[in-house]
């Protein structure tokens, strides 16, 4: 089964334990930013593969994931402070 860079980036983020603040402060890197972009870009106008539809929805759903993570870590540290 083929794992995305954008997705295994997460997933060894996630293995190595974090913090809320480390959470905050997570980005994808260039290359991840670029795969997605890439493929957003050809979904609106050549279309994908059913491989790189699944790619782009798994990368998307990950997004929403630590957008809600981070969202929750926010609030974790104003609860501390």
């Amino acid at each position: 089964m083929y794992i995305s860079p954008a997705y295994q980036e997460i997933v060894d983020f996630i293995a190595a334990g974090t913090t809320p603040q480390n959470l905050i402060d997570f980005c994808p890197s260039e290359e991840a930013k670029e795969r997605i972009a890439d493929l957003i870009h050809r979904e609106k106008t050549t279309g994908l593969t059913s491989e790189e539809t699944a790619e782009l929805n798994h990368c998307l759903q990950l997004e929403h994931l630590m957008r809600l993570a981070k969202s929750r870590a926010r609030d974790h540290l104003k609860q501390v402070q």
